[in-house]
């Protein structure tokens, strides 16, 4: 059997302009990859809404990290202060990953 170890899996569901500021937050707590996933629509407190193809008016996409529990914790810390100002909903999760070493 594959061997797994216990890793951190976090979510950040952010406005499409923002993702460069949240992935240079990513990077300066040595956290080395992510992934960027469009959003079509969803729906909150606020009502729904739907990526708009001509403006991007309401463009969402989430940002996936997959980290050690230290590093988590401080992209968190860094996040915090964005967290009601820029509307982020951030999520954290333990997964078990294969090659553990690589987060």
């Amino acid at each position: 059997m594959v061997e797994t170890v216990t890793r951190k899996r976090i979510e950040i569901l952010v406005d499409t302009p923002l993702v460069p500021r949240i992935t240079s937050h990513i990077k300066a707590v040595d956290i080395s990859g992510w992934s960027v996933i469009h959003v079509d629509s969803g729906g909150g407190r606020a009502g729904q809404w739907q990526h708009d193809d001509v403006t991007g008016a309401a463009a969402k996409t989430i940002v996936l990290v997959v980290a050690s529990t230290e590093k988590a914790d401080r992209l968190v810390d860094a996040l915090a202060p964005l967290l009601d100002s820029y509307r982020l909903l951030l999520t954290i999760g333990e997964v078990q990953v294969v090659r553990g070493e690589r987060f």
